[in-house]
């Protein structure tokens, strides 16, 4: 067994190490393996089926959908929208407009699915704002390296999506699931900005203007918008009115209704985000069908039962094996990107922890946060990439400016393995109402 295990690991290598597209080299590799160690079975036929099997999913269909109004969204002004929205109702809290930041990023998190599109659309008006302000540099883009991984944690999520595909869980409890958590996040990030203010008053700016009630209720107009979609797309699967494939065509027409009555949407940018859109869906879509297909394959070659019984016998505590899954994704997340990682692991991991007595619901969030680690973890890490591009500062900065953040998120992904009614109290709830 671990000669197979070692071919496929060379093959895994070989074909990523090349350049090859990340689904042909998980399909490359459950080929080749097969072919050394399964000779006499019907490889062609296999792939075929799983391939079209992965493809017609009608979880796959919410995909590209949500994935259409993140790219519509981003080329509104929802980012200006949010800033003037928020800024007079965060006045007199520690740490003043600093929290702008997370608190855009948790709105925008809410209709777009996709945490790239979260840090940039959020980071290229706030970051520059709030550093032309006066407030620390490092502080204001860590913060902002850290919220915009929310992006994946609170629904609708593109990674969740693929998680529920890839382990058979229903999507619309994994959206759920990430709902608190994604909340609780927030406010840590917020808890530090705030303590980090107080303990050093120089690193944000001077005390905005006083504002009246009036004016603050007048601001939120602004925000209108944001909430209203969220509340389509999110309400609408909550209430049980719509599917998550249902919520996502509301989320697309909401978002071109937002990006009419801004006026910045023609058929120019409508283009040019449907393009992009159907861009990244056969990216993922070509990457879930191959890591579906090597799935299969090592169930065929005995690799995942072997592991997992290799493991079981170092008799680790439930808690003592999350430990080294984190330990193991955050060293895999400096080394390629997140969602890779979990399609390439996942047929491994996920029967350790189900053996473990943590259930696939519980498991969908935790990944999604070591997922979200890996963005701020360089030198892969994609958010790092986009500060970069909006900042222009160094990767290794931007990293130092975020480790605070990951520390943050190592410790909540801590704290949901001995707390794990964080995540599963809100879905267990919807379904004991159904």
């Amino acid at each position: 067994m671990g000669k197979i295990g070692l071919t496929l690991l060379g093959l895994l290598a070989l074909l990523l190490g090349s350049g090859v597209w990340v689904g042909l080299g998980l399909i490359g590799a459950g080929i080749g393996t097969l072919a050394l160690f399964k000779p006499m079975m019907p490889v062609e036929k296999l792939f075929a089926q799983q391939a079209w099997n992965s493809a017609v999913s009608m979880e796959m269909l919410a995909l590209p959908l949500f994935i259409l109004m993140a790219e519509i969204l981003f080329r509104t002004r929802l980012s200006e929208a949010l800033f003037t929205g928020l800024a007079p109702w965060t006045r007199r809290l520690p740490g003043r407009l600093s929290h702008i930041t997370v608190l855009s990023s948790t709105l925008f998190a809410a209709v777009s699915g996709s945490s790239a599109a979260t840090t940039a659309t959020v980071g290229r008006i706030s970051a520059s704002e709030l550093i032309g302000r006066g407030y620390d540099r490092n502080l204001i883009i860590g913060s902002l390296a850290g919220a915009g991984t929310l992006g994946f944690l609170i629904p609708p999520s593109v990674i969740m999506i693929i998680y529920g595909v890839l382990a058979e869980e229903s999507i619309l409890k994994l959206f759920m699931a990430g709902i608190l958590p994604g909340g609780l996040l927030a406010l840590s990030y917020m808890g530090y900005l705030g303590f980090r203010a107080v303990m050093n008053p120089a690193l944000v700016g001077d005390t905005p203007p006083h504002t009246t009630l009036m004016e603050k209720l007048a601001a939120l107009r602004g925000l209108g918008p944001v909430l209203l979609l969220i509340l389509a797309v999110i309400g609408s699967m909550y209430g049980g009115i719509a599917s998550p494939t249902e919520a996502a065509s509301v989320g697309v027409a909401g978002a071109i209704l937002v990006g009419a009555f801004q006026r910045t949407l023609s058929v120019k940018t409508l283009a040019e985000a449907a393009y992009h859109a159907a861009q990244t869906s056969a990216m993922i879509g070509l990457i879930i069908i191959g890591a579906m297909f090597l799935s299969v394959s090592l169930g065929y070659l005995g690799l995942p039962r072997y592991i997992a019984g290799e493991i079981q016998a170092l008799g680790l505590s439930p808690f003592a094996l999350i430990v080294v899954l984190l330990v193991f994704y955050v060293i895999l997340g400096c080394l390629m990107e997140g969602m890779s990682s979990i399609v390439m692991t996942l047929p491994i991991t996920l029967p350790l922890v189900l053996a473990a007595g943590y259930d696939k619901v519980w498991f969908g969030v935790f990944l999604v946060l070591v997922v979200e680690m890996a963005q701020i973890t360089p030198p892969v890490g994609f958010n790092l990439i986009v500060i970069q591009r909006i900042t222009g500062d160094r990767i290794g900065t931007i990293a130092r400016a975020a480790l605070p953040f990951f520390f943050i998120m190592a410790a909540f992904a801590l704290v949901i393995a001995v707390f794990p009614g964080i995540v599963t109290w809100l879905p267990d709830t919807l379904s004991a109402r159904n």
